[in-house]
């Protein structure tokens, strides 16, 4: 019995030793794990090691947040996995691609990465072909040594084994303590206050360089739900209603507005073609640049000749929808999450919009874009925005191109058809393609103007491919006035960009002409942000209307004012729109413009009520109970989306206004 003894002693002594030495493994991975993946990926997506180490040291109870967070994030995928070393490689391959997306965004368009970016598919790999780079593919390369190496302590640590129940607590608590951190609960919201925790939400990208990839990218999570205005209720949208009366009464005995109908002398309609140019902009506001010849002849006649000015874009170098959402429907990204893609997230329902309320005036509401349909999940919101139908690439016969794309040439052929072949007048959004950047790659061929200044080799040939292209824009344009300014047909265009164009990396080419003083955002003054938010305003008419000079006008009260140059009654939200320009011309979520000219980073006090109203009245018809509808413009705010929608391409699945509602298809889509 004595002989026996003694080997079951060294035999348990080995097991008590080698789970000891498993469990310190454990210990030591958890938490060595998420503090180099923290270091790595603000490395990663900030591009420079001494302002990582500058942050972390700095900022000590930020970078144990976003360690936490880490932390639950690979406890949570250890307890479904059961491995250390798998669980590792998983986790540190979704944080690597967190942060070079992150990365890719920032140069691109001036944004981190977001929740909701989670939702792209298709759309990121056309882009992502856009952006390829040295920097992005040392990056990739990076993050991919590092997984393997992470997979490769699988031969390397002890193997540890949890039992089932004690995983499944784990990976419980883990989800929990993501969710309150992504919802904010009060137990989670004491810990980031004492964390000294600043969430900027109307500065997406201070915010990230701020408080950390990690933890930000937690913080926007309840961001994707638009919170209801604590001022919202059915007796702020009556008072709502009530200043809106009494707007739409001034205004109508003030500017002697015709209801119901826009109509000329002769009694016709005019057909109203808006024009949206991909990243059109004027090259020729860069002072210290000049060109061998005037790059924009028809924009710059038109700004001589008929109303004109500037619109104040949401976006910089990418984000087209969006514009496209503040135009159509007057409603302001201001009141939305920053970063956010009301195409991609919110409009799953009929929206009233210009669409919608021209074919109530008797029009064929009509959207047409040079890309193809799922591009911003457009075939399914145009639908819900009240269009007839939505011309896309796939429904252009044999189209030329030009660079990349469509070219702008072809889109105003398909305009001037689509007008010329239609019995009744037209509302038509064009939306086109063609300079869409990046503009690196000289893909006009030997560009005709050329730029003098003090640029640097690639900065010339990003600006000269970017003028190039924008000239063809302007030439588009100028075919469209031969074509209609003869016709008995009376038509109104009104030409923009969406945002200005991203010449170069970390804006390069403004930079180097002068045109800002910094690279970094955060640190332009007001009359710097205004500068790469204006975009050139024309409009064009071949009947009598009087020239109108427009020094800035954000884009979702756009609408309004083109109503009011026609002479048609504006329904309810474009009346409030109207009222509100009147004050704060332009809004922005961190530049507001008020009447004077002058700039403000916040709201003026006289401003407030009406912006209060105005945050109701846009949250009442996208996400309330609608009730500004029991009051004023029942039929136009409930209006469900036309009968036979897209039927003329043949798309099957119309369905009837009454069951409309609600019936989007939930994909999701990303570009521009």
């Amino acid at each position: 019995m004595h002989l026996n003894l003694k080997p079951r002693k060294r035999l348990s002594s080995k097991k008590s030793s080698s789970r000891l030495g498993a469990s310190i493994s454990l210990v030591l991975f958890m938490i060595g794990l998420p503090i180099l993946s923290v270091v790595g990926m603000e490395f990663l997506e900030r591009g420079d090691l001494p302002e990582t180490m500058q942050w972390i040291t700095g900022n000590q109870p930020l970078f144990m947040l976003n360690v936490g967070l880490t932390f639950f994030l690979l406890a949570f995928v250890y307890a479904l996995v059961g491995s250390l070393a798998i669980s590792g490689s998983i986790t540190t391959l979704i944080l690597g691609l967190m942060a070079i997306i992150s990365y890719m965004k920032v140069k691109m368009i001036g944004e981190p990465f977001f929740p909701w970016d989670i939702l792209l598919n298709k759309e990121s790999m056309d882009i992502a072909s856009l952006v390829t780079g040295k920097a992005a593919l040392i990056r990739i390369c990076a993050i991919a040594a590092v997984i393997l190496i992470v997979l490769a302590l699988r031969w390397v640590i002890p193997r540890v084994t949890l039992p089932i129940i004690a995983r499944f607590g784990l990976g419980l608590f883990s989800l929990y303590a993501l969710y309150a951190f992504g919802i904010k609960t009060p137990l989670a919201g004491k810990i980031l206050d004492h964390a000294g925790v600043n969430e900027i939400v109307w500065d997406q990208q201070q915010n990230y360089a701020n408080n950390g990839l990690t933890l930000a990218f937690t913080l926007n999570v309840k961001n994707s739900i638009v919170q209801k205005p604590d001022t919202y209720s059915e007796q702020a949208l009556a008072a709502a209603a009530a200043t809106i009366q009494g707007a739409s009464s001034v205004q109508q005995e003030t500017a002697g507005v015709r209801k119901a109908k826009a109509t000329l002398a002769d009694g016709k309609q005019p057909n109203v073609i808006f024009v949206m140019s991909e990243a059109f902009w004027d090259p020729t506001l860069l002072e210290n640049v000049t060109f061998s010849e005037d790059p924009l002849p028809t924009i710059h006649r038109l700004q001589q000749e008929s109303s004109s000015g500037y619109l104040l874009s949401p976006q910089y170098g990418g984000g087209t929808s969006n514009v496209e959402f503040e135009v159509l429907t007057g409603n302001s990204m201001s009141f939305l999450p920053g970063g956010s893609i009301p195409y991609q997230q919110y409009i799953s329902k009929p929206i009233p919009s210009l669409a919608s309320y021209f074919a109530d005036k008797g029009y064929k509401s009509m959207g047409i874009h040079s890309y193809e349909g799922w591009f911003w999940d457009r075939n399914n919101v145009y639908k819900q925005l009240g269009f007839e139908s939505f011309k896309s690439s796939e429904h252009f016969d044999n189209p030329e191109t030009k660079g990349y794309f469509i070219s702008d040439a072809e889109v105003a052929r398909n305009v001037i058809n689509e007008v010329d072949k239609t019995e009744n007048p037209m509302f038509i959004y064009t939306v086109t393609m063609q300079n869409h950047g990046p503009y690196d790659d000289p893909r006009y061929g030997e560009n005709q103007f050329k730029a003098t200044g003090n640029l640097s080799a690639q900065a010339k040939s990003i600006l000269e491919t970017y003028t190039q292209g924008a000239h063809d824009a302007d030439q588009s344009l100028q075919m469209m006035i031969d074509h209609f300014k003869d016709l008995d047909e009376p038509t109104m265009i009104v030409f923009y960009g969406d945002h200005l164009p991203m010449l170069g990396m970390d804006y390069q080419v403004y930079k180097e002409a002068g045109f800002i003083s910094t690279s970094d955002a955060n640190k332009w003054s007001l009359e710097e942000i205004k500068k790469m938010h204006s975009i050139p305003l024309v409009t064009w008419a071949n009947f009598d209307m009087p020239k109108q000079d427009i020094p800035v006008l954000s884009d979702s009260f756009l609408g309004a004012h083109v109503l009011d140059m026609l002479h048609m009654e504006k329904p309810a939200n474009f009346a409030l729109n109207a009222e509100l320009a009147q004050q704060v011309p332009g809004l922005l979520s961190n530049l507001i413009v008020d009447q004077d000219g002058q700039l403000h980073a916040t709201v003026p006090e006289s401003a407030a009520p009406l912006i209060a109203d105005y945050r109701n009245v846009q949250y009442d018809l996208m996400f309330g109970k609608q009730y500004l509808a029991a009051y004023l413009d029942h039929d136009y705010l409930t209006k469900g989306t036309q009968t036979g929608y897209n039927a003329e391409f043949g798309v099957p699945g119309a369905a009837p206004q009454s069951e409309a509602i609600g019936s989007q298809e939930a994909k999701p889509a990303r570009a521009q």
